[in-house]
Order: C-alpha cells, then sequence, then structure tokens
C-alpha cells in the first residue's frame, strides 16, 4: 500500500503537471503551466507560479534600410533587451531605439546619452527626445552593447544602456523614459533623422 502511493505521488510529480502532496517534499497545489512557454518556478522557496520564460527574438542583420522593426511582442512583458552587435550606419545621424504602441511613439522622451573616444580627446552628449539614443562620432562608428527597456508602472518604460565601439578606443552609455498611450507592442531601431541607412552588423530582443 504504501509502495504504490509512493509511485502515485512520484509520477504526478514527474510531470509538468500534477498535485504534489506536501508530506512527500511538495506544496499540496497545482503546478500546471497557464500559458505556452510559460515555466513553473517558486521565488521564495513557498508559492509556485506560472512565469514566462525569456524569450529571444530573430536576429536581423543591420546591413541596410532606415529601420528595422520588431512587432507583435505579447502584452505581459516587462522588459525588453535590444541587443547592438556592430551596428552602423552610411551617415553621422544619432542611432536610437524607439518603442510604440500599434504604432512608433517618435516624441515625448525623456533622458540623455553620452559617449566618449580616446578618454578625454573627444566626447559629446546628446538629450533624448524623439528616442533612446546610441550615439556615436562618426558614420563608421561601430556600436556594441545593450539597451533594457523596464516597465516601471502602467505603460511607463524606463530604459537604460551602455556598450562601446570596436572602431575607436571610447564607450556610449544613456537613459531614459517614456509614457506610452497604450501597452507596448513594438520596438525600433533607426536613427534620429530617419534617412541614414544601416550598413553592418545585427539586432535583436529578448523579452520577458
Amino acid at each position: 500500500m504504501t509502495i504504490s502511493r509512493n509511485i502515485s505521488v512520484m509520477a504526478q510529480g514527474a510531470s509538468s503537471s500534477g498535485i504534489l502532496a506536501g508530506g512527500y517534499g511538495g506544496l499540496g497545489a497545482s503546478v500546471s503551466p497557464t500559458t505556452a512557454g510559460n515555466v513553473l518556478f517558486t521565488a521564495d522557496g513557498s508559492v509556485w507560479s506560472s512565469t514566462q520564460k525569456i524569450v529571444r527574438g530573430t536576429s536581423v542583420a543591420t546591413t541596410s534600410g532606415t529601420s528595422i522593426d520588431f512587432t507583435s511582442i505579447p502584452s505581459w512583458v516587462k522588459r525588453i533587451t535590444i541587443m547592438l552587435q556592430g551596428v552602423s550606419t552610411s551617415g553621422t545621424s544619432v542611432v536610437q531605439i524607439q518603442i510604440g504602441s500599434g504604432s512608433i511613439t517618435a516624441t515625448g522622451y525623456s533622458g540623455g546619452a553620452v559617449y566618449t573616444v580616446n578618454i578625454t580627446a573627444t566626447g559629446g552628449a546628446v538629450t533624448q527626445t524623439t528616442g533612446f539614443q546610441v550615439p556615436g562620432v562618426s558614420a563608421v562608428n561601430t556600436r556594441h552593447g545593450l539597451y533594457t527597456l523596464t516597465n516601471i508602472s502602467g505603460n511607463i518604460w524606463v530604459a537604460s544602456g551602455c556598450g562601446g565601439f570596436s572602431d575607436v578606443a571610447g564607450s556610449w552609455q544613456g537613459g531614459g523614459s517614456l509614457t506610452l498611450s497604450g501597452v507596448l507592442d513594438r520596438v525600433r531601431l533607426t536613427t534620429v533623422n530617419g534617412t541614414d541607412t544601416f550598413d553592418a552588423g545585427s539586432v535583436n530582443i529578448l523579452y520577458e
């Protein structure tokens, strides 16, 4: 009788859905995912919950065009990481990241960004109004780094980013925020003037 009962409990505990009795080391609660792609975890060891895992998008080559969009981002997302690898453009307009709900928002951003090259030889700063910016010195700058967007409350998003250049000895960093009119569902990589074209590198996103 005891052996049969133990086998039954173990079988339930081994599946992705079931109840593991508290007397056998479980929490006595159902632990079935509620959304495709969810993982099961407990933050403090006392409560199991169904939580979205980190999802990686499809990497896009930044070798042509004036903008690259990632759309259909799920409504449950609370953090997005934009990854830049060797991104450069045909001109000197600052590279920037924009977000939106239904369409891209191109105004209302707050914050700033700075860059340095050869420590003190060259440097500069920009005020962010049209996007979260990744400043550079020249058209040949190749940018590497991350921008992380975090939902602080409602439709308010806060951004923080940093990275470096591989063509010169320098780095960039920036931060800002934006309040959207609705739930975020898209991210765009473009430039401030919107006409300079991408000519090298790649971009991708993680969302969670």
